[in-house]
C-alpha cells in the first residue's frame, strides 16, 4: 500500500475514534441504569445473606463484595453532560447542579465497598452485616439526595 492509500485511511480513522469515545446519552443512561442493576444484584445477595435469606457462605460473599468495589467504581462516568434530559432516569437535576457532592458520595461508596470486601474476606458474618448495613446507608443518602422516587 502507497501513502497515499494509508493516509486518507489514517486520518478518517483518527476522526472516527473521538466520535466512539463520545457515547450518545441516551447509551450513556443506558450503561449507568445497566451498572446500577448489577450493583443491586451484587449487593441483593449479600443483604439476603445477612438478613438469614440465604445460607451464608464466605466464598460467595467475597465474591459479590469484590465485584462491588469494581462496579462502585463505573456509575459516575454514565452521568455525562446531556444525561439529565430524554431516556427514563430517575436522576435528579441537582446531580448536575452540586455535582462536587455528587462525586462525593461516589467516593463515599468506593470506601465503604472496600470496607465490604474487608469484612467478607475476614469470613466474620456479623461484620459483615454491620457493613452490609453502612454500606446501604450511604447508597440510601445518595438516592435520597439524586434520585427521583
Amino acid at each position: 500500500m502507497s501513502i497515499r492509500t494509508l493516509l486518507p485511511a489514517a486520518v478518517l480513522l483518527s476522526l472516527a475514534v473521538p466520535a466512539l469515545a463520545t457515547p450518545k446519552p441516551e447509551d450513556a443512561i443506558k450503561y449507568r441504569q445497566g451498572v446500577y442493576e448489577a450493583i443491586k444484584w451484587n449487593f441483593g445477595t449479600l443483604a439476603a445473606m445477612t438478613k438469614g435469606e440465604v445460607p451464608y457462605n464466605k466464598e460467595e460473599a467475597v465474591h459479590r463484595a469484590e465485584l462491588l468495589t469494581v462496579l462502585a467504581k463505573m456509575p459516575l462516568e454514565g452521568f455525562a453532560p446531556g444525561t439529565d434530559k430524554g431516556a427514563k432516569t430517575a436522576a435528579k437535576a441537582k446531580i448536575w447542579q452540586d455535582r462536587a457532592k455528587f462525586e462525593n458520595g461516589f467516593k463515599q461508596l468506593q470506601a465503604e465497598t472496600a470496607k465490604l470486601a474487608d469484612a467478607a474476606k475476614s469470613g466474620d458474618a456479623a461484620a459483615l452485616k454491620a457493613q452490609v448495613g453502612a454500606t446501604g446507608k450511604t447508597c440510601k443518602a445518595c438516592h435520597d439526595a439524586f434520585r427521583e422516587e
